[in-house]
């Protein structure tokens, strides 16, 4: 089995973010969010959640990207009256949490909730975009290597360095 190198960094808590990837590739994952602003929305992306405009066709789609394998569609349509309660997670480095928190803030006071420590070792924001699309940025913790959580890895096989 040949290894894979993901674009997302290991758990530190001074990870760097990478960059954003501006390439063309076969998405293997993308989320539609259908809008009645599409351009409310691709500035609310952009300015808040850190996205980047990979190609807009103007009034039916706006294709947006933050790292490699997080592609979003703002589509011309109607949006949900009200969010789901499915969200659309994405990941990010914990450095970003409060960034990204305060840029949304600024822009929709009261569309962010958290952050939050989960019990899967991350520190999630939840924001709610003008479309009613609930986005969860999620960073992950680094293990202490001596934590229940790591002993627990350990005993399912996980190779965690003791202490």
């Amino acid at each position: 089995m040949t290894e894979y190198n993901s674009p997302v960094p290991m758990p530190a808590l001074d990870a760097k973010a990478p960059e954003v990837y501006r390439q063309f590739y076969g998405m293997p994952m993308f989320t539609i969010s259908p809008t009645a602003d599409l351009e409310a929305s691709r500035d609310f992306w952009l300015e808040g959640l850190g996205f980047i405009d990979i190609f807009t066709s103007p009034g039916e789609v706006t294709h947006l990207r933050r790292w490699a394998f997080q592609d979003v569609l703002l589509v011309t349509g109607t949006p949900p009256a009200e969010a789901p309660a499915i969200s659309v997670n994405f990941s990010c480095v914990l450095s970003q949490i409060e960034e990204v928190r305060e840029r949304c803030e600024k822009l929709v006071p009261g569309c962010t909730e958290g952050p939050r420590e989960m019990p899967w070792n991350s520190v999630e924001l939840t924001v709610l975009t003008p479309e009613n699309t609930r986005v969860v940025m999620t960073a992950a913790r680094p293990i202490d290597p001596e934590s229940e959580l790591a002993d627990r890895l350990r005993e399912a096989g996980f190779q965690i360095p003791k202490p």
